[in-house]
């Protein structure tokens, strides 16, 4: 059994990016488990709001992760637009804020996250595929799909 989850570049306006502040794994977009019966766009939707305050429009898949280690993950990424709602932490993002998109890297310090942003930062429509232990982070494959 997988654990399936989603998470989401989401922009302004201005082309800032939002970032939460996870007390788990530092800087990164929000997202989260999908719940059974929800579909996985509806879940993203329900972990952007509950994490941020925010409502976003989800877009393009830019990337599928499978973290082999137990519990395994499937986690899908995409980008998304601001919709509406003003910014507010939950349990799960002790800070939540819009970052200029040239910064968002030097904030990410967990490996995983790290790759998964910086696809999505340097999408150019091709989705990309990679397999990962974590405890420490190693990539055993990577591929375009």
């Amino acid at each position: 059994m997988h654990i399936v989850a989603a998470c989401a570049l989401i922009s302004n306006p201005t082309g800032e990016i939002l970032l939460i502040n996870s007390p788990k794994r530092g800087w990164e977009i929000p997202g989260g488990q999908v719940e059974v019966g929800e579909s996985l766009i509806d879940g993203l939707r329900r972990e952007i709001r509950e994490e941020t305050g925010v409502d976003a429009e989800i877009g393009l898949l830019t990337g599928v992760y499978s973290n082999v280690k137990a519990p395994t993950k499937v986690i899908f990424t995409f980008l998304g637009t601001y919709a509406s709602g003003d910014l507010t932490t939950s349990p799960e993002s002790s800070e939540v804020r819009w970052v200029k998109g040239d910064q968002v890297m030097a904030l990410v310090i967990h490996p995983a996250i790290y790759d998964r942003i910086s696809d999505a930062l340097s999408f150019t429509g091709q989705v990309v595929y990679r397999v990962y232990t974590t405890d420490p982070y190693t990539q055993i494959s990577l591929q375009n799909i």
